[in-house]
């Protein structure tokens, strides 16, 4: 399953996702973990060459021709001649990364956040305004007519 030259896809750790290629096998003393040694190689897929637990891979139907321990170079030239990045839909090194483009339901879902997140901004920045009006409203002393001082009497 897991020969030297099969195309698998990591699905564990910070590569996970990503494609590599089996270049090498190696075996523990006890046979209940088996790893293999594998490469992106990390121009192309930016999988570094290590050993990676086979629990840990995922293969698939692609598999190319080399030899064991291959270098990255042989790994990218075997790439080229069996049409891989066609098949797995990954660039060629030196061509730039496509990014994924967002399906256009989630653009418009965060473009209508966006614009209620606008919204309550200004509803609170009116109803702050109106709050500051009222309170200088209620702050400001009353203006009262002046009463004229009536003369007291004089009690007899």
């Amino acid at each position: 399953m897991f020969e030297i030259g099969r195309i698998c896809v990591k699905t564990a750790g910070r590569e996970a996702g990503r494609f590599c290629t089996v270049v090498g096998r190696e075996k523990e003393k006890d046979k209940q973990k088996e790893f293999v040694i594998v490469t992106g190689p990390k121009s192309i897929t930016r999988v570094k060459r290590r050993k990676c637990n086979i629990h840990h891979l995922e293969p698939t139907p692609f598999k190319i021709d080399i030899k064991e321990n291959a270098t990255d170079e042989e790994v990218t030239s075997a790439y080229e001649k069996f049409e891989v990045y066609k098949n797995l839909n990954i660039p060629k090194p030196g061509e730039e990364r496509k990014v994924r483009e967002k399906p256009r339901e989630e653009t418009e879902r965060q473009e209508r956040k966006e614009e209620q997140k606008e919204e309550r901004k200004k509803e609170e920045k009116e109803a702050k305004h109106e709050e500051k009006k009222h309170e200088e409203k209620e702050a400001k002393p009353k203006k009262t007519r002046a009463k004229k001082a009536k003369p007291k009497k004089a009690k007899e």
